[in-house]
């Protein structure tokens, strides 16, 4: 696991060592269906992150050859960056799931944001990244 600079990273330098000291990331929200920004992601991420990925949907069985998890709970290992694409609405239960399985990182994509939830995991020593997306700053800060 990780140890993070701090509760919540926007730094170059700070997403730089977010992005490169991670290990497994999970994607909750992941779709099969191409063109969808998840999907996209988890391609790019499969493809040039080196991470270990774990897909979370519980409408999907298998997506990139892998098991897709019904729940963040169902993971076997332990997680740094949970990728979240789910609704606004959705956002507090995710957190919820996500902190029975304290990752280091929650990362909301663009145009996600909650500042209480954020403030809520930062209390729980959890950092937040939020409104960025993962493939622009990996692709920008690493390759």
């Amino acid at each position: 696991m990780m140890d993070l600079p701090n509760l919540r990273p926007t730094t170059d330098l700070e997403l730089t060592e977010v992005l490169s000291r991670a290990q497994n990331v999970a994607i909750v929200g992941v779709s099969d269906k191409p063109g969808r920004a998840s999907n996209d992601i988890a391609n790019y991420l499969a493809q040039y992150s080196g991470y270990q990925l774990f897909f979370v949907n519980p409408l999907l069985t298998s997506f990139l050859g892998q098991k897709v998890y019904s729940s963040l709970s169902e993971i076997p290992d332990s997680i740094d960056i949970v990728d979240v694409f789910r609704k606004v609405s959705d956002l507090p239960q995710v957190f919820e799931d996500a902190y029975a399985i304290s990752p280091k990182l929650i990362w909301l994509q663009l145009g996600i944001a909650d500042e209480n939830l954020a403030e809520a995991a930062n209390a729980r020593g959890i950092s937040v990244v939020m409104d960025r997306c993962i493939l622009i700053e990996h692709r920008r800060l690493l390759r």
